[in-house]
């Protein structure tokens, strides 16, 4: 079982107005350091796969067909092989989360 932490954002030769927008209010706040901001999309999945290669496999077809529009967005993730216990945790962490926001999923 693995846990795999995707991070998608735009690719760099795509304009992020969000990220820019961000970037600006950060420097009326007198954070002048701040150069850039790209807004993103982070998704943990937890997956049942027979190794790492295979898990692998499929985070990509799932982030290639689904998470990311490829033609924009560009993606990484991480893999990290997890217990079952491990897995628990992780859902009932975020149903608590869920609960705590009010929302039903």
């Amino acid at each position: 079982m693995f846990l795999a932490k995707v991070y998608v954002t735009y690719k760099e030769s795509i304009l992020d107005p969000k990220g820019e927008a961000i970037r600006k209010s950060i420097q009326q706040m007198d954070y002048d350091s701040v150069q850039s901001v790209r807004l993103g999309k982070y998704f943990e999945i937890i997956i049942e796969a027979a190794d790492e290669e295979v898990a692998s496999r499929e985070i990509e077809e799932i982030a290639d067909k689904l998470l990311a529009n490829v033609v924009m967005e560009t993606y990484r993730y991480e893999l990290e092989p997890i217990t079952s216990n491990e897995a628990n945790t992780i859902q009932v962490e975020k149903a608590q989360l869920s609960e705590e926001d009010g929302d039903e999923g």
